[in-house]
């Protein structure tokens, strides 16, 4: 038996919200841009600038960097400057207000209706149907004709034809939330619907609303410049970007910067406000930056030149040689697994166990590249089937070799499988990705292979759905579909977990007699020392990302030698012990701390 102590793992930076938004430079710089427009905006009536509604007809039409005039003069001879940066204040504030007053109301009404449902739900959502029926700018420019030009009135029509889209968008997310587990206990410890909304499902909403506003407010600062373009919203002499650009379009040949300025600050204001939307999309929901949520490669990345160590076990099916897969933070890689090396041999069966989050899933995925990347990376190590490296073999190579060389079975089969396909024309479509056989021979083998991992009525059950089986019967689904292509090795990510005490021993069982009559190497991982006890030849005990204790699993259970595995095997529980069992937890736990 080997034995050794596991190193302490790094802390873990602190990632925050000013350090998560830094991370992404586009929506710094959007966030610097409207931050410098913002105060310009701000300060305008305490800068040197002249009057922007005085007109001067002897210098109009002014150049740029004219004296006097940095950015020109209009046709009626009013500094550019100066009116734009009025005008960038006006538009700023009439956007901003619209964007708040369509978040307030269209949010009200989606988490209102999401969570009453029913004929509120109904009431509500088709009167939103309506306004949704019309083109947004047409009702707009309905609603300024009816209540007249001004600022004002374009600011209403701008709020009014966005409550719809913030409507849709919070209802649809309150409806998630409606039911879940903790607004049911927050109905049965006696709170009423109000509170229920204020203090259950606003705070989770919330951050939905706050992305949808982030991301659509340079939008409605845009369709605000767009009635004043037509003249509907701010009137003469008072000037916001849209006017200004409406005003210009007259010279555009003959004086190109009188409309040409005013539309590259709206550009700008627009621009960044979207780079910094996504930037605040990034720091509410931290999955989309660490690239949890990013489509993943099809392969796990390799850091260039990492350190591959050679194989110290030839004859082993499987061989783990220092692993070291972490995932990126921004600009650091948090490690997740360092230096595990594990070997698997033909016919044997070797337990990798550890509590959760010790690294043992992600030890699995790693052996066929299959680690999300973002934000997964292997750093070093070497994984080999036989002789050959995986991380060094073509993408193509490893990915043919999934369910070929190495089969999976995972934990969930409901999530794994496909919802909306039979469970026989899975196993068919495992067959067939290694297998050029025709759909009639594919059938049949499919069939079989559910027969031979015990479904019972295997030619009927092909054609069911996965909701219309058992716990069980999903599993067995898994474990054919692992078995398709007689693989060399299987790895098996806690296939027992979610189910009751006698299927998993059924469970268990046919892994144990599978493995054993087609002599495949099974990595078994599990955090129950029980379930090792019952099929595994061998354990190796992970905590932290690293492997603190290996040997026969016999010696192991009668013999532990780190305090880790003392506590694992400690924590399984024996029938008949009663109350002892939980003195005996407890007393083992303080004769630790009062050893150390």
């Amino acid at each position: 038996m080997s034995t050794h102590a596991a190193t302490s793992a790094p802390a873990s930076p602190r990632l925050t919200a000013w350090r998560l938004l830094a991370n992404n430079r586009l929506a710094v710089a959007g966030l610097c841009l409207i931050l410098l427009i913002a105060l310009l905006a701000l300060l305008v009536p305490l800068l040197p600038l002249p009057d922007p509604d005085a007109t001067a007809p002897a210098d109009r039409l002014k150049p740029v960097l004219t004296e006097g005039h940095l950015l020109g003069t209009d046709q009626l001879g009013r500094d550019i400057l100066s009116r734009l940066l009025w005008g960038a204040r006006i538009s700023l504030a009439v956007g901003l207000a619209a964007t708040l007053i369509a978040a307030v109301l269209g949010s009200a009404i989606g988490i209102v209706a999401g969570y009453a449902g029913g004929r509120a739900d109904n009431l509500m959502m088709r009167g939103i149907d309506m306004l949704m029926a019309f083109p947004y700018i047409l009702l707009a420019l309905a609603i300024v004709a009816a209540l007249g030009p001004g600022l004002m009135n374009a600011l209403y029509a701008i709020a009014v034809v966005n409550i719809p889209f913030f409507a849709r968008n919070v209802r649809g997310v309150t409806l998630g939330y409606a039911h879940r587990e903790f607004v049911d206990a927050a109905r049965l410890s006696g709170k009423g619907p109000l509170a229920i909304v204020v203090t259950e499902v606003l705070p989770n909403v919330l951050p939905v609303i706050v992305i949808t506003m982030s991301t659509t407010a340079g939008w409605m600062i845009l369709e605000t410049a767009g009635l004043s373009f037509l003249g509907l919203g701010a009137q003469p002499p008072q000037a916001d970007l849209g006017s200004m650009l409406g005003e210009g379009r007259a010279q555009l040949f003959t004086a190109p910067h009188v409309s040409i300025v005013p539309g590259v600050m709206i550009f700008l204001i627009v621009i960044s406000l979207n780079l910094l939307g996504d930037g605040i999309r990034d720091v509410l929901d931290p999955r989309l930056r660490s690239g949890a949520l990013a489509r993943p490669g099809p392969v796990t990345h390799v850091t260039r030149g990492r350190a591959a160590p050679p194989n110290t076990a030839k004859d082993a099916a499987l061989s783990i040689e220092g692993l070291e897969t972490g995932f990126r933070r921004g600009r650091d890689v948090l490690p997740a697994v360092r230096g595990v090396s594990l070997h698997v041999r033909p016919g044997e069966c070797l337990g990798l166990i550890g509590e959760s989050g010790s690294g043992k899933s992600v030890t699995a995925l790693s052996v066929m590249g299959l680690v999300a990347s973002p934000p997964g990376l292997i750093r070093n190590g070497a994984i080999y089937l036989k002789d050959e490296d995986v991380l060094s073999m073509p993408e193509t190579r490893l990915i043919a070799s999934r369910g070929s060389r190495v089969a999976y079975v995972f934990q969930d089969p409901l999530t794994t499988l496909h919802p909306m396909m039979p469970v026989g024309r899975q196993v068919e479509e495992a067959i067939a990705a290694h297998q050029p056989l025709g759909a009639a021979e594919r059938r049949e083998k499919a069939v079989a292979l559910l027969d031979k991992v015990g479904i019972p009525d295997a030619r009927e059950r092909a054609r069911h759905y996965p909701h219309q089986l058992s716990g069980g019967q999903r599993q067995r689904v898994g474990i054919a579909m692992a078995l398709a292509n007689d693989p060399e090795v299987i790895v098996a990510d806690e296939p027992t977990t979610a189910l009751d005490v006698t299927v998993q021993a059924r469970i268990l069982e046919l892994l144990h007699d599978l493995q054993r009559e087609r002599g495949m190497a099974l990595l078994f991982i599990t955090h129950d020392f029980g379930v090792v006890s019952e099929i595994c030849d061998r354990v190796a005990v992970m905590k932290d990302g690293e492997i603190v204790e290996t040997g026969e699993t016999r010696q192991v259970l009668a013999d532990p030698q780190h305090a880790y595995t003392k506590r694992l095997i400690a924590c399984v529980p024996e029938l008949g012990t009663g109350d002892r069992f939980l003195e005996r937890v407890a007393g083992l736990f303080r004769r630790e701390a009062q050893a150390s």
